[in-house]
């Protein structure tokens, strides 16, 4: 706040006190229409998931089909910079998956010893 302690005398030095009748009545207003900004945003992002457009980067056509096909975990990984990890996926109280990220490449483990590799 110390930077902009400039702005705070400039503005205090040119405008007037405002009453706080006035004051309580435009929070009310800024408050409604912050509401109802942020309830049609919500409302947009529901709706475009409805659609099937909840990847927006998808949809606009940003992806490549070989990003598409790299799990989220690994593409988290991969911003982070990590290239070694052991990654188990658990949906409920089961694990759904398991697979390794070595040297930045997703090794998925079959019941067949047999390694699929993804490049990222």
């Amino acid at each position: 706040m110390a930077r902009y302690n400039w702005l705070y005398r400039k503005v205090r030095k040119y405008m007037q006190p405002v009453d706080f009748d006035v004051a309580e009545k435009w929070k009310k207003r800024l408050s409604l229409i912050y509401f109802l900004c942020a309830w049609n945003a919500i409302a947009f992002i529901g709706f475009q998931y409805y659609r099937g457009k909840g990847d927006w980067a998808k949809a606009a056509g940003l992806k490549t089909e070989g990003e598409e096909k790299i799990p989220v975990a690994a593409q988290y990984a991969n911003v982070l910079g990590i290239k070694n990890a052991h990654v188990t996926r658990i949906s409920g109280l089961k694990k759904s998956a398991e697979y390794e990220i070595v040297d930045g490449e997703v090794r998925f483990k079959d019941t067949n010893d047999q390694n699929e590799s993804i490049s990222s």
